[in-house]
């Protein structure tokens, strides 16, 4: 049950990021660990498919240091999942009485 709560803020963190910018694979994986998700690249890459399968990234391949590497970024769905789904955020943490910072 824990493992599919952290799934969802997985979710959202990876959106937050590829409204920021353009974000790929294992520098996901490194921003999540910085922040205490520990994934396998096995867990990660089907989050990205299914986010971008839902509409909610985009796909782009670049070739970097002769490799080719997807970048995903946000789309205009994606945005407003996230915007919708940060609402929901905040009245939980309101409803549950969290001090946020």
């Amino acid at each position: 049950m824990i493992r599919d709560l952290f799934l969802g803020f997985i979710r959202l963190h990876i959106l937050h990021h590829a409204v920021e910018g353009p974000i790929f694979g294992l520098d996901m994986m490194r921003e999540l660990a910085r922040h205490g998700y520990d994934l396998s690249p096995g867990t990660l890459y089907p989050i990205l498919h299914k986010l971008a399968a839902a509409g909610y990234l985009a796909q782009e391949l670049q070739v970097v240091g002769g490799k080719q590497r997807k970048y995903y970024r946000a789309t205009p769905a994606g945005r407003a999942a996230l915007a919708e789904a940060m609402a929901k955020v905040r009245e939980l943490v309101d409803e549950v009485g969290i001090e946020t910072a």
